[in-house]
């Protein structure tokens, strides 16, 4: 076909020139050919020839004719995070791998802004929407419902549609059994020696200090409740925390757990302003993971969550008929400290 080169193909034009059907053509290009049974061979052969043919859909034509638009959403709590920008580059790929078009929005926080947000979305007809780190996810829910929209929640859940989020209680465990068993390799540790930063009126933050408790009743023998300091999801909320803690006691304490990167980022802007013996002997739980922190002068212990594992499964429950209004949790992991001599070095690798 002389003039495929001269003009994007179309669904015929690839039909032609891979010997397949329009019909397996279009699955391939829409992701259902697995549910067709087409081979693998055949739909990398039909993704080839698109990509080299410079095939688009014409979203709007396919809409019409099957009241789908093939666009997918994913919508953020924020950007600037290590965390939702991984969940989002994962969110994407998948998306993408499925034949649909990723569109990937924030909402500052705000639930009203998350309403509003969703409902932009759903003026552009798209077919399923991922509720990720919402304020109000119920209140999304409505309005999605509304909509006839199917999504799920990610990372914090709500109690009407289905959810996927990290096991925050256990997360949090490992984290402060960690820093505990660090901390009392330099010498004896009391209750008082143990600290908690950051969080806010959520579910996760809620599981995260069950979590510190439970470990600190049990490894320490009390908790008190002065070694929890909220300060929400603010670095500079953080650093006014530190610094007060500082300005009362003279130092920080002996280890702690902050509840998340942006209360870490916190601790780095108190830092920046104090010398290095302020925090010498200090040991840091953190509940997030940044390669980074391998660089600090001081143990950090992170708390890795699994936000590609989040999103496959959400994948998978979206593509479910009529799935059950549950809470599924998926496990993080504990990164350990790097050591002195291999720390920089190892962390490189983990940062793109």
């Amino acid at each position: 076909m002389t003039g495929i080169s001269k003009k994007k193909a179309t669904i015929y034009d690839l039909s032609v020139l891979s010997g397949a059907s329009a019909s397996t053509v279009s699955a391939v290009l829409n992701g259902s050919w697995r549910k067709r049974r087409i081979k693998e061979t055949t739909a990398e052969l039909i993704q080839k020839l698109a990509n080299e043919h410079g095939y688009t859909a014409n979203l709007q034509a396919r809409g019409l004719r099957s009241s789908r638009s093939g666009l997918v959403g994913l919508l953020l709590p924020v950007h600037d995070n290590r965390y939702f920008s991984s969940m989002a580059q994962s969110f994407e790929a998948q998306a993408r791998n499925r034949g649909q078009c990723p569109l990937v929005v924030s909402a500052c926080r705000d639930p009203e802004e998350e309403r509003q947000v969703v409902e932009t979305l759903i003026s552009y007809s798209i077919d399923e929407l991922f509720i990720a780190g919402a304020t109000d996810p119920d209140g999304v829910h409505a309005v999605c419902e509304k909509a006839g929209l199917k999504h799920v929640n990610i990372d914090l859940p709500g109690t009407l549609a289905p959810s996927i989020i990290s096991d925050n209680y256990e997360g949090a465990r490992m984290l402060t059994q960690a820093i505990i068993e660090r901390a009392r390799e330099d010498g004896p540790l009391s209750p008082d020696d143990v600290y908690l930063f950051g969080g806010r009126n959520d579910h996760a933050s809620h599981e995260r200090i069950r979590g510190f408790r439970d470990v600190k009743r049990a490894m320490l023998g009390a908790d008190p409740d002065i070694c929890i300091q909220p300060t929400g999801y603010s670095p500079a909320m953080t650093a006014r925390a530190f610094e007060v803690f500082y300005e009362g006691h003279g130092k920080l304490p002996r280890t702690f757990f902050v509840n998340s990167s942006i209360n870490l980022e916190g601790l780095m802007r108190f830092l920046a302003l104090h010398p290095h013996e302020t925090f010498a002997d200090i040991i840091v739980g953190c509940y997030d993971y940044d390669p980074f922190g391998s660089f600090l002068p001081f143990p950090v212990f992170m708390i890795r969550q699994d936000g590609e594992a989040m999103i496959t499964k959400g994948f998978a429950i979206l593509d479910a008929n009529r799935p059950p209004v549950l809470t599924h949790l998926v496990q993080p992991s504990l990164v350990p400290p790097r050591t002195a001599l291999t720390g920089p070095l190892d962390a490189l690798k983990d940062i793109e």
